[in-house]
């Protein structure tokens, strides 16, 4: 089961890379570049920090497979998707939910305690489409207002707390990944996001600075 899921996180995970990859207009091989990058990037920093030996599609090199198969499909198909950015953000979703399930799955199951598994769990969610967006050259989702990491975490902290109570580790990760994905999916539709935050007036050398100035500067009180 925990292979199954990963498999389906990676594809769809590569899926959103090579729809980047067509909005982009890259070749096949940028196409596969892409895919691979999206689609195996968080799992290999986790077995990076769980020292895990040689990451996992170096001895099942399938994973490579899966996701060059995802990259030439969505390479052929692309352009009969009409609004691509929308099914990207639909199938990151779906990744983000998987992984977060799968990675701090791993992660127990390599002995790690709570807050890494779970910390694991957020790292196999978003580093691949970190990776994506840096290599695309486009602003992380994990750096935009809309709620992103917070599904992630809360997938994560669903899936390995039901474990801890008890309940078989099917019955955790289903609930973990339901949960990842309805609050990622409500982020999508009703513009969810975390509050930021806003330059307000400040004090310099005992003198209010006013707003205007604020925001002529960064947010950064100046100096005389």
């Amino acid at each position: 089961m925990l292979t199954l899921l990963d498999l389906a996180g990676v594809f769809v995970f590569a899926v959103s890379g090579a729809l980047t990859a067509s909005r982009k207009e890259l070749d096949l091989v940028g196409f596969a570049f892409i895919a691979t990058v999206t689609g195996l990037g968080g799992g290999t920093l986790r077995d990076l920090l769980l020292d895990l030996g040689p990451v996992f599609w170096v001895h099942k090199p399938h994973y490579l497979l899966v996701t060059t198969i995802a990259a030439v499909l969505v390479f052929f198909t692309a352009h009969r998707v009409e609004v691509r950015y929308r099914l990207l953000m639909w199938a990151d979703a779906l990744g983000l939910a998987l992984f977060c399930v799968v990675g701090a799955r791993i992660a127990r199951d390599a002995g790690a305690p709570f807050p890494v598994a779970v910390l694991m769990g957020m790292t196999s969610a978003v580093v691949g489409g970190l990776l994506r967006d840096i290599i695309c050259n486009e602003l992380p989702l994990v750096l935009r207002r809309e709620l992103y990491w917070t599904p992630a975490l809360l997938g994560a902290v669903v899936a390995i707390g039901l474990d801890g109570l008890g309940l078989p580790p099917a019955v955790g990760g289903l609930f973990g990944f339901a949960a990842a994905f309805a609050l990622r999916a409500a982020a999508l539709l009703f513009d969810l996001a975390l509050p930021a935050y806003k330059p307000r007036p400040g004090r310099a050398w005992g003198r209010e600075v006013p707003a205007s100035a604020l925001r002529a500067t960064g947010g950064r009180p100046q100096t005389p």
